[in-house]
């Protein structure tokens, strides 16, 4: 049997009205923070569903995410988040459900939506046969970015990423830090409003992280909304705001960071992790993974 999940409308009935206060609870199995109602709503989803042939991937997952936040969207391998994701971004549509980026409705209006929308997937096909200037002009003239301002973003970025003495060099002699750069790069040419990033430091080295890190501090600060999708908690904890965390296509959390330690008793994301998922101790595994390497 699935577990409940719940709408924001069930959230939002046992919510606090005061704009500042914040409260976490129990509603329905799933656990709920406050939201504050003088920001914007920026992505709404609401009672969505996928399912991959007979397999159902996600059961009635529920959020709103507001101007200038960071969420993070957390889970075991295969609970939803890059179906999540790419819901969201418009790569893959469900009759099930409603959501709306940007005061778009998808899929009726993914191509609105994906003009203001920023996606960096965990692991994309790039044009290898292109340099990675060839690549970000090719992306920033299909999202219309004007010529002059777009070679300008263009210098700037490449600069900024290290990759100005590699910008006539085919992608395919590329490593994986610098494709995340470029990956990067093109969400980021056209000014997007909303900005959806799946796993988006794989690859990179520890200045570029903290690069990264910082920047997206630095976009919410100035209105962005983003969604940051990661199995590396120590960082989703330093980055964002608020958790999402779904388990078997179903979303059991949805608080600010600290109220959920609080409310859970733990001191760390991970710890939290472990409890709401139900994570199995890994000390039997990893003493039997030691019992049989002698052999």
């Amino acid at each position: 049997m699935h577990r409940q999940s719940v709408s924001q409308a069930a959230c939002d009935s046992r919510l606090p009205t005061t704009n500042t206060q914040s409260l976490t609870l129990l509603v329905d199995g799933v656990y709920c923070g406050a939201m504050n109602s003088a920001r914007e709503t920026v992505v709404e989803v609401e009672g969505l569903s996928y399912s991959y042939d007979a397999f159902e991937a996600l059961h009635g997952v529920a959020f709103r995410i507001q101007q200038g936040e960071i969420v993070g969207l957390l889970g075991p391998n295969g609970a939803g988040k890059t179906t999540t994701i790419k819901l969201v971004a418009g790569i893959l549509s469900s009759s099930r459900g409603r959501i709306q980026v940007a005061g778009f409705h998808l899929p009726q209006q993914h191509l609105e939506a994906k003009k203001v929308t920023g996606f960096v997937p965990e692991s994309a096909g790039l044009y290898e046969c292109l340099s990675g200037k060839e690549f970000l002009e090719l992306s920033g003239r299909l999202q219309g970015v004007e010529e002059k301002v777009l070679q300008t973003k263009i210098r700037v970025l490449l600069e900024i990423f290290d990759l100005h003495n590699v910008r006539v060099a085919r992608i395919a002699g590329y490593s994986k830090g610098m494709r995340q750069k470029i990956l990067l790069s093109a969400a980021l040419l056209h000014n997007p409003k909303v900005l959806l990033l799946d796993e988006p430091l794989s690859g990179l080295d520890v200045a570029s992280s903290i690069l990264i890190k910082d920047l997206l501090a630095a976009l919410a600060a100035q209105g962005k909304t983003i969604l940051y999708s990661s199995h590396v908690l120590d960082v989703v904890e330093k980055v964002c705001n608020r958790a999402l965390i779904i388990d078997g296509g179903n979303l059991i959390a949805d608080a600010p960071l600290d109220e959920l330690k609080s409310r859970t008793m733990e001191n760390s994301l991970e710890s939290v992790f472990r409890k709401l998922t139900h994570s199995e101790d890994t000390k039997p595994k990893v003493e039997r993974v030691l019992e049989i390497l002698p052999l």
